[in-house]
């Protein structure tokens, strides 16, 4: 999967894991039923999809699962797409995937980033980035935000795609 297409647009939907099945004899496609607080929504796990940290996704696990919603999907109940990222997340903490320019705002302008000292800040594959975040795909981990325009947070962790 290329994640670093600037038109794409992810969107994402919390819940809680309700079954993880195999995906009918692809053994390395899974489907994974998440119970959000607007019902049940599958999401096909693959081997290009982005699970953060290597998380082993297990059932009753809060997560948040991203696809493209510019990609095409079958009109079939519950919905079904196709996961690109998997966070897992607790309570209260939100994950946001999206580009940000060189101000640290977002592309569909509801987010405005003030990284901290204490934000950790990496690449996909766990390394430490040190470089400007702007112009970026970004995965934000965060808890707070202003009620401003955009809104404002400072992140508790920061993914980088490069």
């Amino acid at each position: 999967m290329d994640f670093t297409s600037p038109s794409t647009y992810y969107t994402g939907i919390t819940g809680i894991i309700e079954r993880i099945t195999p995906m009918n004899s692809q053994c390395c496609n899974q489907i994974i039923s998440l119970r959000s607080q607007n019902g049940t929504v599958n999401f096909v796990l693959s081997p290009g999809t982005y699970v953060t940290d290597n998380t082993l996704l297990r059932t009753r696990m809060r997560i948040t699962a991203f696809y493209d919603a510019n990609l095409p999907v079958p009109l079939i109940y519950p919905p079904q797409y196709q996961a690109a990222f998997i966070g897992r997340t607790e309570p209260g903490e939100n994950i946001m995937i999206d580009y940000f320019d060189t101000n640290l705002v977002s592309a569909n302008n509801s987010l405005r980033l003030a990284v901290d000292p204490s934000t950790r800040v990496s690449t996909a594959n766990g390394q430490q980035f040190t470089c400007d975040l702007g112009n970026h795909l970004l995965m934000v981990y965060y808890s707070f935000i202003t009620r401003s325009a955009p809104s404002q947070t400072t992140p508790e962790r920061i993914i980088v795609f490069c």
